[in-house]
């Protein structure tokens, strides 16, 4: 276990404190090139200024930039600085964007939903599998990896490891370029992903993947010219390529296979564990050290839930804070070092009000000895490490929808058990 020094505010700073600490975890230089700053205050901005009006029609623009209609705000909701539902209380606009923009904020449910409830098991997809591609251990991708004479994959492929971030047309574009056409394994694909997306995450990132190259369909998602005609015009045409270009027509079509359904796409028999508590619920694994119930002495904070909102840090004003950069975990997942400055600026904020305790190490021993007050992540890892702590105060997580326990092996069939 290590104690770290508290950040200090700016992007100069929390790239510096990356290579200090956090050096040898990374999987390139500990600097960011990304535009997206982390924390409440630009959170907040970034919600502020987003216009909805033309959203439905320019959602999966990908070029040029100022064409663009997606939201960019995914890399603040997905650690908890915009929830769900403030974003879909927020959003007004023409009817027909503001209801493309909800449905997409509930995409982004389901796949918590999914994930909260089969955990490492959508791994293995959802009901087929593409028959050349792996679902064992992912083996590591290296952007050279994905070279490229045209500009529609090579641009997008340099935007992803720059910024951490992409339309979700760009991502498609590239799953589809990876997996379909080229026959490569979609889960080396995520991981790389993952390992750049300022959002990604196992839930959403994952889930795109598979819907894209067909791992949980019956139907990939064919990329081809005319999608680069239409959603980046003019790129054709500075292309080496144009003439002889080899994503002219759709890729063909690969083999699916069937695979083994896990029971929990069917049911949740266990829906109250997958949710979280509908209120604040003293959870006691083991006993305390004096025997007797006892307050909570800390707001332990996750990377799910990172906003100055966060229910237990609000809950909790007195209380000091206390993050852990989870050096094992970070040790396998090798994340791109604008990942980290991100979340460390976001820290950084957080201290500027707080006090703030900032740990390196495993998060069950640095906590072994407190009582935190938590909010509820509703990822599989969150909860191991819960159910090996003697006790905490947690709190429930801010759902769009309350999860259900009936079936969930689609989007439609999710949305029918929400809609009951």
């Amino acid at each position: 276990m290590t104690l770290l020094p508290t950040p200090e505010l700016g992007r100069p700073a929390a790239e510096s404190f990356v290579a200090d600490h956090l050096g040898h975890l990374i999987c390139d230089e500990p600097l960011s090139r990304s535009p997206f700053e982390g924390g409440q205050t630009a959170a907040d901005a970034a919600l502020a200024s987003f216009d909805v009006t033309g959203y439905a029609a320019d959602r999966n623009q990908v070029s040029p930039n100022s064409a663009r209609g997606a939201s960019r705000l995914s890399p603040y909701i997905r650690h908890g600085l915009l929830t769900l539902p403030a974003v879909w209380a927020h959003v007004e606009g023409p009817q027909k964007d503001v209801t493309k923009f909800r449905d997409e904020l509930m995409w982004q449910e389901y796949a918590r939903h999914l994930y909260a409830r089969l955990g490492s098991r959508t791994a293995s997809a959802l009901r087929a599998q593409p028959a050349q591609h792996s679902v064992s251990q992912p083996s590591d991708v290296a952007a050279d990896q994905w070279h490229s004479a045209l500009p529609c994959v090579s641009l997008n492929v340099e935007e992803l490891t720059e910024t951490g971030w992409l339309v979700n047309q760009a991502r498609m574009w590239l799953a589809s370029h990876w997996t379909v056409r080229h026959q490569r394994s979609w889960a080396d694909g995520e991981e790389f992903f993952f390992r750049h997306l300022l959002d990604g995450s196992r839930a959403a990132n994952r889930l795109g993947w598979q819907w894209t190259t067909g791992a949980g369909s019956h139907k990939s998602y064919g990329f081809s010219r005319w999608q680069v005609e239409k959603r980046a015009p003019g790129l054709c045409d500075s292309c080496s390529w144009e003439q002889r270009c080899p994503i002219a027509s759709k890729p063909r079509e690969q083999p699916v296979v069937a695979v083994p359904k896990p029971a929990l796409l069917a049911s949740d028999r266990t829906v109250d564990q997958t949710s979280g508590p509908s209120s604040v619920a003293a959870v006691t694994y083991g006993k305390a050290a004096d025997g007797h119930d006892r307050g909570a002495d800390v707001v332990w904070l996750t990377a799910e839930s990172l906003g100055s909102r966060d229910p237990a840090l609000v809950a909790n004003p007195d209380l000091p804070l206390l993050f852990v950069f989870d050096e094992p975990l970070l040790r396998r997942l090798r994340l791109s070092a604008k990942r980290l400055v991100f979340l460390v600026e976001t820290l950084a904020e957080l201290a500027a009000d707080r006090e703030l305790q900032l740990y390196r190490g495993s998060p069950v021993e640095i906590l072994a000895d407190t009582k935190p007050a938590v909010t509820f992540a509703p990822v599989p890892g969150f909860r191991s490490r819960l159910a090996k702590l003697p006790e905490a105060e947690v709190h429930p997580w801010p759902w769009l929808t309350e999860p259900h326990s009936g079936a969930i092996q689609s989007f439609s069939a999710w949305r029918r058990g929400v809609d009951r």
